[in-house]
């Protein structure tokens, strides 16, 4: 991966470099690394797709690998165990609800 950096009003400008192509982000200085990390990660998928998907073009892999991203993120959350636990508390007062009687959800 190919870079370059500069400060500008308070945020790094910086390029990454993707399925071969270069990118300049302007990011909050602390999410370099992150940032940075993200993105050798997501080469990688696409590369990885490359290798098992002949015939499409890059911008079918970035969208393969967006998509792989996007599932995994959503999987990752439901799975979250703070999430859950509102789903259980959101769960218990539905059916506290529910299990009341016409009259005594009248006002």
């Amino acid at each position: 991966m190919h870079y370059g950096s500069v400060m500008e009003e308070g945020l790094l400008s910086i390029t990454v470099w993707l399925a071969g192509r270069s990118y300049r982000l302007r990011i909050k200085p602390e999410e370099e690394s992150a940032v940075r990390k993200s993105v050798k990660l997501a080469d990688q998928k696409v590369n990885e797709m490359r290798t098992h998907y002949a015939g499409k073009d890059d911008q079918d892999f970035m969208a393969m690998t967006l998509l792989s991203y996007a599932s995994d993120s959503a999987i990752e959350s439901f799975n979250n165990p703070l999430l859950q636990e509102e789903l259980n508390k959101m769960s218990k007062k539905i059916d506290k609800v529910l299990a009341k009687t016409p009259d005594e959800i009248a006002p």
